[in-house]
């Protein structure tokens, strides 16, 4: 048996129903799973492993709920277009995508999220210009090797550019080898069980790069295998454009003709929904994942995300992928989050204005809902031992002893201090432990310098 002692935080944040938060908390977590939390010595801690908690909060592990993890490579490109055109240029440089490319990629972007407080993550990867199962597997491994609880998407692209989708059609695939090969993904990778380290989810890309036929069979396929659905939706006011001249309606209708909405479904964006788009997702029982910093840097507005969490949408939180966000620290995500929800109409109209604790709520249970793990996303005896130390102890907090909890978001976002994954020790005084961040630094210069070098 393994224990691992969390003691003498600031505050243990647990997010559970009642939002108990335990001043001088400590955690104990014996084989990945919480054991314990209160203050003073827990009973039977034994000859456990210690990690001091002293100047943190303590929070569930935050979980990131949509990335592309192969653009890490690509960032600061298109810098100034929108979705559309975004796509397009940076589609011919993707073409060129291998298993290098995907390892070295994944292995920056998961790092980058570790650090920044994420202790689970997902991966949409709908591109597979070569073999898709070395690309996949490349991704895995690195998870594996980070250490982060990694929920990777077997996504799809069977619309080119010649049957009236986006991509150019040399980084589509056959609708029956997408079906086959993603069956053998889940195959080969899922696992059901509670603590789960990997789990695989079906996700062709979006309604103009897949056909209704690869739509509809994957979530078939899906529910017949038992697992999670995701796409992209209502992202821009063009997706909402190209859906009402292709489909007759707009991209939220779609998916409920296709039979794709459902509480085994989330969604990312989800940007461009008007009063009924909202309505349907509530009584479906479907999940949004929020990406803030991409929807703003690539001009496509803010979600209302106040009116989805209202009526009783799952709401969580994503970095989506750093070519469109060009960064993937997770906290710093949900600080923006927390003020650009503020600059909605009617936010705060009948009541307060979106609160520091309720972002870091939609970034850690609404990441697990988003997930559907009842699992991870609060500390809570029983719940696996999943935890992020955020310092409150710099320079950056002094004078923010009113509420060091909020203050968390309010103040500048910093590295972890320690994260631990199921019950794992993955970051310590603000270092990967479980690989060398300078050689992955490294790695990932040389490979996107080659990416830049045969770029079109």
């Amino acid at each position: 048996m393994t224990a691992l002692l969390i003691s003498s935080c600031e505050y243990v944040v647990t997010m559970d129903d009642a939002g108990t938060e335990v001043r001088g908390g400590s955690v104990l977590i014996r084989d990945g799973v919480i054991a314990w939390i209160g203050t003073g010595e827990p009973p039977d801690a034994g000859s456990a492993r210690r990690v001091d908690g002293r100047g943190t909060v303590a929070l569930p592990g935050l979980i990131n709920t949509h990335h592309h993890l192969y653009q890490a490579l690509t960032r600061v490109r298109a810098q100034d277009r929108g979705l559309f055109d975004w796509l397009r240029e940076l589609y011919p440089v993707w073409a060129g995508l291998d298993a290098e490319w995907e390892r070295a990629a994944a292995r920056v972007a998961l790092a980058e999220l570790a650090l920044s407080g994420c202790t689970a993550t997902m991966d949409h990867h709908y591109l597979f210009p070569r073999r898709g199962r070395d690309v996949l597997d490349a991704e895995v491994e690195a998870a594996r090797e980070i250490g982060l609880r990694f929920h990777p998407s077997r996504g799809s692209m069977d619309r080119g550019v010649s049957a009236g989708g986006l991509p150019p059609d040399e980084v589509v695939q056959d609708a029956d080898e997408i079906l086959a090969d993603t069956e053998a993904a889940v195959r080969r990778h899922h696992d059901p069980r509670p603590g789960a380290m990997v789990r695989i989810a079906v996700a062709p890309c979006s309604p103009f790069s897949v056909t209704d036929r690869l739509m509809r069979e994957s979530a078939v396929l899906a529910r017949r295998l038992g697992v999670r659905l995701h796409t992209h939706i209502a992202e821009t006011a063009d997706e909402t454009a190209y859906c009402l001249v292709t489909y007759g309606c707009r991209p939220v209708e779609l998916l409920d003709r296709l039979d794709w909405l459902g509480r085994d479904v989330w969604l990312a964006h989800c940007v461009h929904l008007d009063a009924g788009d909202v309505a349907r997702l509530a009584r479906s029982g479907a999940a949004a994942a929020w990406c803030p910093a991409s929807n703003l840097r690539l001009g496509s507005g803010v979600a209302p995300v106040r009116a989805l969490r209202d009526a009783g949408v799952p709401v969580g939180l994503a970095v989506d992928g750093s070519a469109s966000n060009d960064a993937g620290h997770l906290l710093g995500e949900a600080r923006l989050g927390l003020l650009v929800a503020r600059s909605r109409p009617g936010e705060g109209a009948d009541g307060p204005l979106m609160s520091a604790r309720e972002m870091l709520r939609v970034a850690t249970r609404g990441g697990a809902a988003c997930l559907g793990r009842d699992d991870v996303g609060t500390l809570e005896v029983g719940r696996r031992g999943d935890v992020a130390l955020f310092p409150v102890d710099g320079v950056a907090f002094a004078g923010a002893e009113a509420d060091l909890v909020a203050a968390v978001l309010h103040c500048a976002p910093q590295r972890v201090r320690h994260l631990i994954v199921e019950g794992r020790v993955v970051v310590q005084d603000g270092r990967l432990v479980t690989a060398d961040e300078d050689e992955i630094a490294t790695a990932g210069r040389r490979v996107a310098q080659r990416i830049l070098q045969r770029a079109p």
